[in-house]
């Protein structure tokens, strides 16, 4: 009899809810997969750095009489664009799916993201099943639907919102991550402290240490919470009209930096790591936090192997050009993300533009 996944938890949305399961060696519980398939035709989307790893044991686990392809994809951040979605839909057409196959996203944020779309748009609708490999496609990308592609002009300004029918969640796959790969997927661990639940942000303080360490009981924990908060949030707010909007804590900095350096250069969760305390430094500005608080911020970020600074060559405007391009703004009026204390984030448009533009200005810049 197969052993139970550690946790469950669930994404409350009707008749659309899906499970997440979270443990170690789930990528051979192909059980779990199989009641949330569509059909037999089954479309693996992965890539060259995770398909030698995962690829033959996720088919493995499936078992007998489905027909399972795949398609394998370049790596990396830079690999996120239409002609990709064209690979993925050319694979599908040329195995002759119909709509009721279910594509599975083997991999981390760019291949989960990608699978998203190509199945939200393949013959107006295909099931699809996150697998995620790497820490920030485990507590992020992975829960909600969110799927899309970047363009040159802006991050993930092309998508759609598109459930899963599952996450499975296989913690022992981050014994493979490299380091720096786990630095940028604790940025995001670290987010639902900041914006959701100070509790939780003092428990990553206590225990950050182990926690890069790979200790794998405070890695699930970790997972398991982060998870727990995006699912209640998500459930609340599907399409991002209202509280969801907090998840993006330190993105509108973050993006910027990304589209502004070239999509790679920075991973996203650095970005994201000196995006927030980007965040942080203007809340304490405007009188929200104190600078203990921003302290406190800035030591959780570099005990996680963030960086602080902006990059060297990114100026004042640079960052006002990309944020006027945040998918948050309404009517051309930059809305940011900030937070009035630790552990409660707020929407406003009421960051003085000068207040905004001095604290870019002075804040310090660095080479990678």
């Amino acid at each position: 009899m197969s052993l139970a996944p550690a946790h469950r938890l669930d994404v409350a949305l009707g008749e659309r809810s899906y499970p997440i399961h979270i443990g170690p060696g789930l990528t051979a519980r192909g059980d779990l997969i199989r009641e949330h398939l569509a059909g037999r035709q089954v479309m693996i989307v992965t890539n060259t750095v995770v398909a030698p790893l995962y690829l033959d044991a996720l088919k493995a686990s499936l078992g007998e009489g489905l027909d399972i392809r795949e398609v394998i994809l370049d790596d990396g951040e830079q690999t996120k664009h239409m002609a990709s979605i064209g690979l993925i839909w050319d694979a599908l057409l040329e195995a002759g799916f119909n709509r009721r196959c279910t594509l599975i996203a083997l991999g981390g944020g760019v291949i989960g993201d990608m699978t998203g779309f190509a199945a939200a748009c393949y013959q107006r609708g295909a099931a699809f099943i996150q697998v995620p490999t790497t820490l920030l496609s485990q507590v992020d990308s992975s829960v909600g639907g969110k799927t899309g592609v970047n363009h040159p002009r802006g991050k993930n300004m092309l998508g759609a919102f598109w459930q899963p029918r599952l996450v499975l969640i296989d913690t022992a796959s981050l014994k493979t991550l490299p380091q720096r790969e786990l630095s940028a997927g604790m940025a995001e661990v670290i987010k639902y402290g900041l914006l959701w639940d100070e509790s939780f942000l003092s428990w990553l303080e206590d225990n950050m240490t182990a926690l890069m360490a790979l200790d794998e009981t405070l890695l699930g924990e970790a997972i398991r919470r982060s998870c727990a908060i995006k699912a209640d949030v998500v459930a609340q707010d599907e399409t991002e009209q209202g509280v969801r909007a907090l998840l993006n804590l330190g993105h509108t900095f973050g993006h910027a930096i990304e589209t502004d350096q070239g999509y790679g250069v920075w991973l996203h969760g650095e970005a994201v790591g000196t995006g927030m305390l980007m965040a942080a430094e203007l809340s304490a500005r405007m009188g929200w936090l104190s600078s203990a608080d921003v302290e406190r911020v800035s030591h959780i970020i570099a005990k996680a192997g963030l960086p602080l600074a902006a990059p060297e060559d990114m100026g004042v405007e640079d960052f006002l050009r990309h944020m006027q391009l945040d998918k948050k703004n309404v009517d051309g009026r930059l809305r940011l993300i900030l937070l009035e204390r630790i552990g409660r984030a707020v929407i406003t448009e009421e960051a003085p533009a000068g207040l905004l533009a001095d604290m870019l200005e002075h804040w310090p810049r660095s080479s990678r």
